[in-house]
């Protein structure tokens, strides 16, 4: 877990700003970041988040994320499936946190 959680940790806020706009679930997936990198998160509960995550920033996938309409279906599977199973570990600051990020990088000139 170490190995993935340093390739999520590298690769994840640079696929956030190039998908900004274009992929309806990025809420979740950075409140699944954050919940993945709380030290009260259980183990079992981070693997999961962070394998989803990796998913989610793999430059090559099930279908390629440049294919208009379609490409980050799979992603999206993954992720929700991912955080609908750890709900009961995104706690509200996870997600507020998520919405506050986005909202200050969704303002113009970023």
């Amino acid at each position: 877990m170490p190995q993935q959680e340093e390739r999520v940790r590298r690769r994840f806020w640079s696929k956030v700003k190039k998908t900004l706009g274009r992929v309806p679930f990025l809420d979740q997936a950075v409140a699944a970041y954050y919940a993945a990198f709380d030290p009260e998160t259980p183990r079992h509960a981070k693997a999961i988040l962070l394998a989803a995550l990796a998913y989610f920033i793999l430059p090559i996938d099930l279908v390629p994320d440049l294919l208009a309409g379609v490409g980050f279906t799979d992603d999206m599977t993954v992720l929700l499936m991912a955080v609908q199973s750890m709900a009961a570990h995104i706690k509200p600051q996870h997600v507020e946190r998520a919405r506050r990020y986005l909202a200050d990088e969704e303002q113009p000139g970023r």
